[in-house]
């Protein structure tokens, strides 16, 4: 068993237009390095800065928890788990 990542449709480009991928990691960063590894290019559009955080307009669930309140990048995350990434949406 993996760790499932559902790609939005914006990202798959990345990831050669598959809707999931999957990956290994103890925690959520370590979950997208690996998934980097494979896919790159996903990690920068999720990721930025020194020290590494979240991009600003991109959401990241774990099970259907925003991680912004489980730890960010330090979220652990278990064979099972499910990681779901959403661009934030701006309308009106």
């Amino acid at each position: 068993m993996a760790i499932e990542l559902r790609v939005p449709t914006i990202l798959r480009t990345y990831t050669g237009g598959a809707k999931a991928v999957n990956g290994d990691g103890a925690t959520l960063a370590e979950f997208i390095d690996n998934v980097n590894g494979t896919h790159a290019g996903l990690k920068e559009r999720i990721v930025e800065g020194e020290p590494e955080e979240l991009r600003r307009f991109v959401n990241v669930y774990v099970n259907d928890e925003d991680v912004r309140f489980t730890g960010g990048l330090k979220t652990e995350v278990k064979d099972g788990d499910i990681v779901v990434v959403l661009p934030a949406v701006a309308g009106g």
